[in-house]
């Protein structure tokens, strides 16, 4: 019940992103049951602005950052739309964050089956906890609307897209 509490939370923040035109993914941080951080992609072409560093959990890691407060991030979980992608993925993980739950699968750019213990050893040892399907269908709901929305342009037929188009909810 806590995931699908904070993943719906992480909806919200992927349908404000949605409403502004943007890919809809969202990402909330948690410590226990407070909410540390939100974020949600942005420049993915919704305000006339693309680039990739702008994602979630990367817009989500800033705000914590901001936000002045030291944590232990091993002790966090980043709940996100989509499962992150290698770059989100591998930021998490070199900046201590081992609980990682998402929505719906990136069968396209997902990271979080990289196997580690064929990596560097900053990696190699590490046994990050990954809990996916969460909510899946709701956030698939939210792809769908924006994958078939006419004026959305990002990432159209692309793997991604197909996969999700795809899918029966």
């Amino acid at each position: 019940m806590k995931d699908e509490k904070f993943m719906y939370i992480a909806l919200q923040q992927a349908e404000e992103a949605g409403s502004r035109g943007e890919f809809p993914v969202g990402c909330i941080i948690t410590l226990g049951e407070e909410i540390v951080a939100e974020g949600r992609r942005s420049c993915s072409g919704g305000n006339g602005q693309t680039n990739e560093l702008d994602h979630a959990e990367i817009t989500a890691l800033r705000n914590l950052s901001a936000g002045g407060k030291k944590y232990d991030a091993s002790q966090l979980t980043v709940y996100s739309t989509l499962e992150p992608c290698l770059m989100c993925y591998s930021t998490l993980l070199v900046n201590g964050f081992l609980h990682i739950v998402y929505a719906c699968e990136d069968v396209m750019g997902g990271g979080t089956n990289l196997p580690l213990d064929r990596l560097a050893p900053l990696y190699r040892d590490l046994q990050p906890e990954i809990k996916g399907g969460v909510l899946r269908s709701e956030s698939l709901r939210l792809f769908q609307r924006f994958f078939l929305d006419p004026a959305c342009r990002y990432l159209q037929d692309t793997l991604l897209a197909r996969h999700i188009l795809s899918q029966k909810i």
